[in-house]
């Protein structure tokens, strides 16, 4: 009985660690898809940073947050958001933009046949709640 006790404990443990990291959402910059980084830093000071984000058809920017940002589009197509919310499709268009709040985590995937090209001003004035300091820097 107290080898099963401490079986069982030593289990819960283990996976312990799992739990927390599992909460802990890399920023959009961070993040790889088949061993490459979908976007690059262009500019970053104290306040903003500025990337540029491609994605090929059928790449993925994977799981990640971001601080309040704009998203500038420079070329266009389809493409599937999932996040806190579900999943959904979405038409992108060249030269429109969209400002969003900070947000916790959510996945891109490239669904067309055109390659989506984006440019993100992050505002790291406006972090995403809950998240460490210094994150996504």
């Amino acid at each position: 009985m107290v080898r099963l006790t401490l079986a069982l404990f030593g289990t819960a443990f283990a996976v312990l660690p799992l739990a927390t990291r599992a909460d802990i959402v890399p920023d959009a910059l961070s993040v790889e898809w088949q061993g490459q980084k979908p976007c690059e830093k262009l500019f970053e000071d104290v306040q903003i940073r500025v990337l540029r984000c491609v994605f090929p058809p059928g790449a993925m920017h994977v799981r990640h947050s971001h601080p309040g940002y704009l998203s500038y589009v420079l070329s266009g197509g389809k493409g599937r958001i999932e996040d806190e919310k579900g999943t959904r499709q979405i038409e992108v268009r060249a030269d429109t933009y969209t400002n969003i709040q900070p947000i916790p985590w959510h996945e891109l995937t490239n669904t067309g046949d055109t390659t989506l090209r984006y440019l993100v001003v992050e505002r790291k004035y406006e972090p995403v709640p809950g998240a460490e300091a210094g994150a996504g820097k």
